[in-house]
């Protein structure tokens, strides 16, 4: 999108301008730093729009994600157990136990 219909223009053409650059502007010095500003300006905006368009598409899928989290209290002393995930080393194959255990809660943390 930023570059379609034109010719490529490396970024250090854009802050320093080339002789290709004058010539297909046609364009006094005046006028072609203005308009070279504005299109940096441009990309700018749409690179903000971009980072803003990630963030809220990463806060949608972790909202979908926790609404499937139930929040667990521990106490000392209670039984766990620990869960094998299929990327660690101890998940060995399809009959091998999904899960390790069991252990006991000594102590609780804080965030």
């Amino acid at each position: 999108m930023l570059v379609y219909g034109t010719e490529v223009v490396i970024p250090a053409e854009v802050e320093i301008p080339s002789l290709r650059i004058i010539q297909e502007a046609e364009l006094s010095d005046e006028k072609w730093i203005k308009s070279r500003y504005e299109q940096l300006v441009l990309i700018d905006g749409k690179k903000m729009n971009a980072v803003c368009h990630g963030q809220l598409y990463q806060d949608r899928m972790s909202t979908a994600f926790n609404k499937r989290i139930k929040l667990r209290q521990f106490a000392p002393g209670q039984l766990v157990l620990k869960k094998i995930f299929p990327h660690q080393d101890k998940a060995k194959g399809k009959f091998y136990p999904n899960w390790q255990g069991p252990y006991m809660v000594h102590k609780m943390l804080t965030r």
